[in-house]
């Protein structure tokens, strides 16, 4: 089994000159309108069965697959191939390549891993050795905002086990960060700037609020961490209020993103911040606020003796020459909807740096790399 280097070069280039932003992230973008149907070809072209799911109008999913024998566990090797916005880069879609790094917008976040991904795939067929179980390879829409792509995939298919290929720097990364997005909304009165008897001003109740808050967000970062992840946290993100400059506020909003920790839940996270406005409202009468969640993404956490996690093992250590690290990360990632639809998951991907910056780009030797440790992997896994 060997990895067609040119392919994987050329691949991973071609795949970064496409534009593939978000739409939602930035309105008028193609998303991946063009990318998808190139990638289903090019695994097409590899001997794969490749179809296209639209999850949403004109966002859109490639999904390959290498049927088994049958008898063994099939693996989805998951990444997404949606970006970031390129305001402020120089070279957004050139996939130049300097130094033995790929640069432009999604090398590093994550279009090299999804080059490993297709490029692991298509040694498995040049080899002609025939898995027990199918092997899926999913370039899934829309993860830099609202996880489309994989909400829709996990619906149409069901995998044993998943590789995310998130960058990780060829390390093995077995737990992250979830979030939630809670709305705090105080109530005032809405009077006259001069009738003070008359107004309750919402700002000023939110001001209470928010020293409280962030009292808790200080306790949140010393309590003892999680040992991949940290401590949670949170910040006060989107605040607004009032209705003029001579009138009481009637409302006032904040925003809060707060990260959690495996083990934490929603309702723990949310309680916390009602728990606040409640001892408030206890000691002023005129303090009326609610609190509620618009949107959450749960942690993840594997353990490290899951078949996949000791299959990604086995093939580090057979690639690189040294043990597999373990690793948590803190950003959210599509890890999470696998881990809960009943697939065992791990992440694995390639090294760079720049997600989301100015300048971004991927080593290319640690693309190949991971496209071996990828086929390995799978020869366990399926088996």
């Amino acid at each position: 089994m060997k990895i067609d280097r040119d392919y994987t070069r050329e691949t991973l280039v071609r795949l970064v000159q496409i534009n593939s932003i978000n739409p939602t992230l930035a309105p008028g973008a193609p998303g991946e309108r063009e990318i998808a149907p190139y990638i289903a070809r090019s695994l097409h072209a590899s001997g794969l069965t490749a179809e296209i799911f639209e999850p949403e109008p004109g966002r859109m999913t490639a999904l390959g697959r290498i049927s088994g024998s049958g008898g063994g566990r099939s693996l989805m090797l998951n990444g997404h191939s949606d970006t970031v916005d390129v305001r402020g880069m120089a070279e957004p879609f050139s996939g130049a390549i300097r130094d033995g790094k790929v640069y432009g917008r999604g090398s590093f976040d994550m279009k090299g891993s999804l080059a490993a991904s297709m490029a692991a795939a298509k040694a498995l067929v040049d080899s002609g050795i025939r898995l027990r179980g199918d092997l899926l390879v999913a370039a899934v829409a829309d993860e830099e905002y609202g996880s489309l792509g994989t909400r829709d995939l996990i619906r149409r298919v069901h995998a044993d086990g998943a590789i995310v290929t998130e960058p990780t720097g060829l390390q093995v990364c077995l737990a992250h960060k979830g979030y939630l997005w809670i709305q705090v909304d105080v109530a005032g009165r809405a009077a006259h700037g001069s009738r003070f008897e008359l107004g309750i001003d919402a700002n000023m109740k939110m001001g209470r609020f928010l020293s409280e808050l962030s009292l808790l967000e200080r306790e949140l970062r010393a309590r003892p961490p999680h040992p991949l992840v940290g401590p949670p946290s949170l910040h006060a993100a989107l605040l607004s209020g009032g209705a003029g400059l001579s009138t009481y506020a009637p409302s006032s909003m904040v925003q809060i993103e707060r990260r959690t920790v495996p083990g934490e839940t929603e309702a723990q996270a949310v309680g916390e911040i009602q728990a606040i406005l409640h001892r408030i409202a206890r000691d002023d009468p005129d303090f009326h606020a609610t609190a509620r969640c618009f949107f959450a993404r749960d942690p993840f956490e594997t353990p490290p003796t899951a078949a996949v996690v000791q299959a990604v093992d086995h093939a580090v250590a057979k690639v690189r020459g040294r043990p597999a690290t373990h690793i948590g990360d803190t950003p959210w990632m599509d890890a999470a909807l696998l881990q809960a639809a009943g697939t065992e998951t791990v992440v694995c991907g390639a090294t760079g740096a720049g997600a989301h910056a100015d300048s971004e780009w991927v080593e290319l030797e640690s693309v190949f790399q991971l496209a071996e440790i990828l086929a390995h992997a799978a020869l366990e896994y399926c088996a």
